[in-house]
């Protein structure tokens, strides 16, 4: 009888366990500023897409080249792909493509569909030029 008292209670605990462990996953996953910092360069595109959410995302070419992998030949342009939540950046950026611009941004280890297709969020522009 007395085994069957204690599995309930065992129960109970692994489950706050997991509930506990899921809760600590999904805020550094999700929620967690992994990093941060700037980039410059000019804005290729700048787009409002989606199909339930509707998000804006760009892309940045920064200056210089990167080689294209280990054993290929070749390189390729640093491309800075991003998600911005703010209306008010994302209004500005609309007119700033073919522009250079500084850009601050926070990275996320994961995305949400409402926050944008990249991990990487812009939520500030530092300068513009033509």
């Amino acid at each position: 009888m007395e085994k069957k008292s204690k599995l309930p209670k065992i129960i109970a605990i692994i489950a706050a366990i997991a509930v506990v462990a899921l809760g600590v996953f999904v805020y550094f996953h999700f929620f967690f500023v992994y990093s941060s910092g700037v980039n410059a360069g000019d804005i290729n595109y700048f787009q409002r897409q989606g199909v339930v959410f509707k998000t804006y995302e760009g892309k940045m070419i920064q200056s210089g080249f990167k080689a294209a992998g280990n054993n290929t030949a070749g390189l390729r342009s640093n491309e800075f792909k991003f998600s911005v939540t703010n209306q008010q950046v994302a209004d500005s950026l609309m007119r700033y493509s073919g522009k250079h611009v500084e850009l601050r941004w926070k990275r996320y280890m994961g995305t949400l569909p409402w926050r944008g297709d990249s991990e990487y969020i812009v939520y500030e522009i530092l300068s513009v030029e033509d």
